[in-house]
């Protein structure tokens, strides 16, 4: 039970019996570092309601709560709010509620509640994971982490797009161009290969296209007639009608692929449960489409289109099936959505991690299984994020110069090799440790920077300043983590047993403030999408932890008793750091 909701009942109580008023809200807020107190009653609100002047009615409450309330030692006014300064007493009590809670901050799952379908990731497979793949991920995997962690069920899923057009511009150029390479023959990764296929065609094109505008076309024309985009939509007609050859190739080059992504995503540390594949649902949702008509959500227009008209919802009209009776992308994610919960019959919301640039179609599809009368379209949410940019510059994939998800883990590990080695901190590890070190530093940097970022925002990622070792990065937290490890690795006393400290030190009492905390963040971060808030405590707890360790002595301090409980305190914070960093699928080091 937090503070607020230990003090709003005996707020509640003083209202009423010092001035037969009943109030059903009381705010709070965290006590200013000038002031003295460890949270804030914000009075203003209650002068709608009682007629007094707001330091004599803080002075009321806050006399009533010191009286009445054993957790309130004192109080004092400020204006209207009312600084609270609550017991040492308590706050030890709570600490030894949770010093040896494994699961602190953590709520288990009840069997009978709906469980959350968190779906990222999503790729083509005609080319590699790529920057703004790392951050969808990132998001997708710390939010699914996170929802778990605050007691839901949750299954991480992925829609892979492994058909199309832009699916056979590869595979015809491997044709053309390929001579039977293979990632064996080549060595290189599945997803790779093929990416630069995709790269081969999009310079042949070029190519024809320019030679067709020489030869008096317009470059509309010209796109349209060159001969080899001609040849991939003939291959496309040859893959819907099932042609067997066309058909081998594209598992081939599929399976490559999904091989070469199995690599990424163990490297980049995120899992799924379950997968579904676009050739699978691309038809789904066309009998949706005849049950909305019936319902009277959709509406055929005179040339057999049928569309829903939204302009009433500040929206407009959207097709969901065209003329010749085939299905557009937002027909497939409505019998996308039915079909997982068919498959999930305990789901009751989805979450999708999908990039800003299609908020509208997402307001579009929610509303259309809203209309459809599907009630867990009430618990359906697009974590819509921005875009993720480099000093140099945007990406485009299609001209070969997209910043590779994998080449981008590699340099974020050089990067922290390279800082490391300067700090000259490593002397005593072997190869192999300073390999695996510099690999968790290095991701520790590169997820952290991105998530702890608002997801709506856009951002700049520098990798070099995502390595450093002060302010607010992975690798500063991470090292707090490893100077607590190193801390207990030294304490040659039991500092398992029961401490009988009385009495707090302020930094210590700033750091069970701190710690206290963490379930509501974890829940606050589910409830918002955001695995930023839980960023932002993390690093909080850090430099209070660091306040804490430059103020008073732990080893050092003389009295066993004070030592033991400061030795526990920083284990405890240690383990919040590691059980925080877990939800962002970052490792934690024991040295550093």
């Amino acid at each position: 039970m937090t503070l607020s909701q230990i003090l709003t009942p005996s707020i509640e109580k003083a209202v009423l019996a010092l001035f037969d008023i009943a109030i059903d809200k009381v705010e709070f807020q965290t006590t200013r570092k000038e002031f003295e107190g460890d949270i804030t009653m914000v009075i203003f609100p209650l002068l709608k309601v009682i007629k007094s002047n707001p330091v004599e009615l803080g002075n009321k409450i806050g006399t009533y709560l010191v009286e009445n309330v054993i957790e309130v030692s004192r109080f004092n006014v400020v204006s209207g709010f009312l600084n609270i300064v609550i017991s040492d007493e308590y706050y030890l009590n709570f600490f030894k509620w949770i010093k040896d809670d494994a699961k602190f901050g953590f709520v288990t799952p009840n069997p009978e509640d709906k469980a959350v379908m968190v779906e990222y990731s999503s790729p083509n497979t005609n080319k590699p994971l790529h920057l703004g793949h790392v951050r969808n991920n990132l998001l997708g995997y710390s939010v699914a982490e996170i929802i778990k962690a605050s007691g839901k069920k949750v299954y991480k899923t992925q829609i892979i797009n492994d058909r199309g057009i832009h699916i056979c511009k590869s595979m015809l150029a491997w044709q053309k161009f390929g001579n039977g390479q293979t990632p064996e023959s080549t060595g290189l990764k599945g997803d790779k290969l093929v990416g630069n296929f995709y790269v081969a065609f999009d310079k042949a094109y070029k190519e024809e296209i320019a030679q067709l505008m020489s030869a008096g076309k317009t470059e509309e024309e010209a796109k349209k007639q060159a001969p080899i985009i001609l040849q991939a939509q003939e291959m496309l007609l040859k893959w819907e009608a099932g042609d067997e050859q066309v058909i081998t190739l594209w598992k081939t080059m599929n399976q490559w692929v999904y091989d070469g992504f199995a690599i990424t995503y163990k490297n980049l540390g995120v899992d799924f449960d379950c997968y579904y594949y676009e050739s699978n649902t691309y038809l789904l949702g066309k009998d949706v489409v005849q049950i909305g008509l019936e319902k009277g959500v959709f509406e055929k227009d005179p040339d057999g289109s049928v569309w829903i008209d939204l302009t009433d919802e500040g929206l407009d009209r959207k097709i969901v099936l065209r003329s010749d009776g085939t299905a557009v992308y937002m027909t497939q994610d409505i019998g996308t959505a039915i079909q997982r919960v068919k498959d999930y019959p305990d789901v009751g919301g989805m979450v999708y991690t999908v990039g800003n640039e299609q908020d509208y179609h997402f307001k579009v599809l929610f509303l259309i299984l809203k209309k459809l009368g599907f009630d867990w379209s009430e618990n359906l949410f697009h974590l819509s994020y921005g875009m993720v940019d480099l000093p140099s510059g945007k990406m485009k994939s299609r001209e070969g110069t997209v910043v590779d998800a994998d080449d981008l883990m590699q340099e974020m590990t050089d990067t922290a090799q390279k800082i490391a080695e300067d700090l000259g901190k490593l002397d005593t590890y072997s190869a192999d440790e300073k390999a695996k070190l510099y690999n968790t530093i290095g991701l520790g940097a590169l997820k952290y920077y991105i998530l702890k970022v608002d997801p709506k925002k856009r951002i700049l990622f520098n990798p070099e300043e995502s390595v450093d070792f002060a302010g607010n990065t992975g690798p500063f937290i991470q090292y707090t983590y490893a100077r607590i490890q190193s801390i207990i690795r030294k304490a040659n006393f039991d500092y398992a047993i029961s401490s009988t400290v009385a009495e707090l030190h302020e930094k210590e009492k700033e750091l069970l403030k701190q710690l206290e905390l963490f379930p509501e963040v974890i829940q606050n971060a589910a409830h918002n999408h955001s695995p930023a808030l839980l960023a932002n405590f993390t690093y909080d707890l850090v430099r209070e932890y660091n306040s804490f360790y430059q103020a008073v002595p732990i080893l050092g301090e003389e009295n066993l008793e004070k030592k033991i409980f400061r030795v526990q305190l920083s284990k405890k914070v240690a383990d919040t750091i590691a059980a925080s960093f877990r939800l962002f699928g970052i490792n934690v080091p024991e040295r550093m």
